[in-house]
């Protein structure tokens, strides 16, 4: 897929490992200059390492906390300054929370993944998309889950969290419709990941499918020559293009 990205400038949030890591790394190998955003500094000069390595171009790293809504708010405006525009915008920063019954969340837990999940969502959208306008034809991707439209039970936080992440996207979506920006949300599935082994630690993570699995889906939605579908795309129902 060398090139078909070429030119575009790409900003992957939770970049320092899992499927914002591999959709960083399989983006700067399609052609595109990725901004990596994560808290972990370190992390991000290791994926830098990485993609300079497979391609001898350096990622720009953009290190922040998703609850930190101040430097969310910096984000657009330094993209801007630096770039001009922002054609991709992969959001797959998350936080699982605790995985307990509704009635036993404390507050303070229970607000911080509708911060990071949610709140951060609508933060990184506000500050976006006016760089966002400032492309022919701006994709944004957002990661998600079966449990936002089949919740069960102890995953109440994420669950609405994720459920509530995706009702903000279809809105923005509608609202962006008469612009060059089209939004594309994607459920996974289980994957090898980090998040996943801290909720099922007894599962075999072999098992899995790693997160690079998930490369050829981000990068046909990031295309500027096609349109991302408006329902959820299911990874393990997708077929990748022939051509």
């Amino acid at each position: 897929m060398t090139g078909i990205l070429e030119g575009r400038i790409a900003l992957v949030t939770g970049a320092s490992r899992g499927i914002g890591r591999a959709s960083a790394l399989g983006m700067a190998k399609a052609g595109a200059h990725i901004i990596a955003c994560a808290r972990t500094q370190g992390a991000l000069e290791e994926l830098d390492d990485e993609i300079f390595a497979a391609t001898g171009k350096h990622a720009t790293l953009m290190p922040f906390d998703l609850a930190d809504g101040g430097a969310l708010e910096r984000i657009g405006p330094a993209v801007y300054d630096r770039f001009k525009k922002l054609d991709i915008f992969v959001h797959a920063a998350a936080t699982l929370g605790s995985l307990t019954p509704v009635s036993h969340f404390e507050p303070k837990d229970f607000n911080r993944v509708i911060t990071l999940n949610l709140n951060a969502s609508y933060r990184l959208i506000r500050s976006l998309e006016p760089v966002m306008r400032f492309s022919d034809a701006g994709r944004a991707i957002f990661i998600s889950t079966t449990l936002a439209s089949k919740p069960r039970a102890f995953w109440g936080a994420y669950a609405a969290s994720k459920a509530g992440m995706e009702a903000l996207v279809r809105t923005w979506a509608d609202e962006v419709d008469v612009t060059p920006i089209r939004a594309a949300i994607v459920n996974p599935g289980p994957m090898r990941t980090q998040m996943r082994a801290s909720a099922y630690p007894g599962e075999d993570a072999s098992a899995l499918p790693p997160p690079e699995e998930i490369i050829p889906l981000i990068i046909d939605l990031a295309r500027a020559d096609k349109v991302p579908p408006l329902e959820t795309i299911d990874r393990r129902e997708w077929a990748e293009p022939t051509a």
